[in-house]
């Protein structure tokens, strides 16, 4: 083990140093990958050096996202306390569906959970779970939903016409879960929104009257806390009313930007989120711990259990049901992805982890301010939102990030809303600085200028 944690740590001090220099690795066409890396495996063993080689160059041509030049995805950055947490678990090992596999573990996961939900304003009675991704934390909510409805459900296998409601801009991870949850895709109600992304709530109202009057059942409204291309949030109150009078599951999908939740400055776009009946939200994506973090708390504890618990003795052998936590998981077997959050959380406080959210959205000002200040832009995203939407001289947004993704020379990538398609430039890695924000703007307009591109793209 001594060896590897030494070739680990000289590996990683080549990287770091490399992405001082390149802050995007080399691109390797899909098609030449198995040529240009050692990807094959064979029957005999290699001896070390031609493993620590192929090992090396693997790692150093592979995607950076944790530099200034990565504003691809939903997430970024690399914290050095959540990081020093994934290596523990890591090196630890623990399975975290019994106390007996995990110890002290399960409380680090419990805390975590007990503080969010709190701090959404709930009782004892609350608790939650972490998952492998916001799809499956949209998956639970939608299982925990339909046997809130009937628990006969999950017994005797769907039967009856059930509906689920969610925005147009909403995860796509929500008609994949109702066919999987026996629901099913045709009955998935996209509802419309309004012109800065927030579902139409009087829509959303009308569409659940038609369908009940056609004797469909609704079971399951999800609200987006930051949609995926604008980083709108839908208005919980507003919806909230809705659900409650028409006896509906509220849940609010805040995989992208629930963070705000430890924010002051922010907290007030999910202003009503102690109404809902569950909450997610990805500490992988605004908080910057590494993938995967996602995490799901309901206001009644029971629904857990009724949805996802089963006895097995061979499993569950020792301590009360409360610590063990494949009671209320869909899942068995799982990696301790609590500790790197709890590393985090521990280190900074609530109080840093609000600086973090507000940093995020103070770079997205930065970044608004030049957009909104310089005539060759156009903006398509608006305040409150680390989305940032725009395109620049008239030039396809498409063949800009291909490009300058080709070239190495940054990651980010394009989205649409109605008719229109632009670059979406997320700032959500807090470890850059206002700074490298500007500097993004001034790499993608000289490499526009060096590649001729505007020209290029309307002669």
């Amino acid at each position: 083990m001594e060896k590897s944690i030494s070739l680990f740590k000289e590996i990683v001090d080549q990287l770091l140093q490399d992405e001082k220099e390149n802050p995007m690795a080399e691109h390797i066409p899909s098609a030449e990958l198995y040529d240009r890396l050692d990807l094959s495996l064979s029957n005999e063993p290699i001896d070390d050096q031609r493993f620590q080689e192929a090992l090396t160059e693997l790692v150093l041509k592979t995607p950076r996202t944790a530099t200034n030049a990565f504003f691809n995805q939903l997430f970024g950055g690399r914290n050095e306390k959540a990081v020093l947490g994934d290596l523990l678990a890591v090196i630890l090992n623990n399975s975290m569906y019994t106390y007996k596999a995990a110890g002290p573990q399960v409380g680090v996961e419990k805390a975590i959970l007990r503080e969010i939900c709190n701090l959404i304003g709930w009782d004892d009675n609350s608790d939650g779970t972490i998952a492998t991704g916001g799809s499956m934390t949209n998956f639970m909510s939608m299982l925990m939903a339909r046997d809130a409805f009937d628990q006969k459900l999950r017994f005797e296998g769907v039967n009856q016409k059930l509906t689920v409601y969610t925005s147009k801009e909403s995860h796509y991870s929500i008609p994949k879960n109702a066919a999987f949850s026996g629901i099913g895709r045709d009955n998935v109600r996209f509802i419309p929104t309004n012109d800065v992304g927030e579902m139409d709530v009087e829509v959303l109202n009308g569409t659940i009257a038609a369908d009940k009057a056609n004797g469909f059942h609704p079971v399951l409204v999800n609200v987006t806390a930051g949609t995926t291309v604008l980083g709108a949030f839908d208005n919980i109150e507003l919806i909230s009313e809705v659900c409650k009078e028409n006896n509906i599951w509220l849940h609010v999908d805040g995989a992208y930007c629930g963070s705000v939740l430890f924010s002051n400055k922010y907290r007030h776009l999910i202003n009503g989120i102690e109404k809902c009946d569950s909450f997610s939200v990805n500490a992988h994506k605004m908080i910057g711990t590494p993938l995967t973090c996602s995490i799901i708390v309901v206001k009644d504890k029971a629904h857990l259990r009724d949805s996802f618990a089963n006895d097995a003795s061979y499993l569950y052998q020792t301590d009360h049901d409360e610590f063990n936590l494949g009671k209320t998981s869909l899942q068995c077997g799982r990696r301790n992805d609590a500790l790197k959050f709890w590393t985090l959380w521990k280190s900074v406080g609530t109080k840093g982890l609000a600086d973090i959210v507000d940093h995020q959205f103070a770079l997205a000002d930065t970044a608004r301010q030049y957009i909104e200040g310089n005539p060759d832009y156009k903006l398509y995203s608006y305040d409150e939102s680390i989305s940032v939407c725009f395109n620049y001289k008239g030039i396809p947004a498409r063949e800009i990030c291909t490009r300058l993704y080709e070239e190495s020379e940054l990651m980010v990538g394009y989205g649409s809303f109605r008719d229109d398609e632009f670059i979406r430039f997320v700032t959500i890695n807090a470890q850059n600085d206002h700074e490298d924000i500007l500097n993004f703007f001034k790499t993608m307009e000289q490499f526009v200028e060096d590649h001729d591109l505007e020209r290029a793209l309307t002669s």
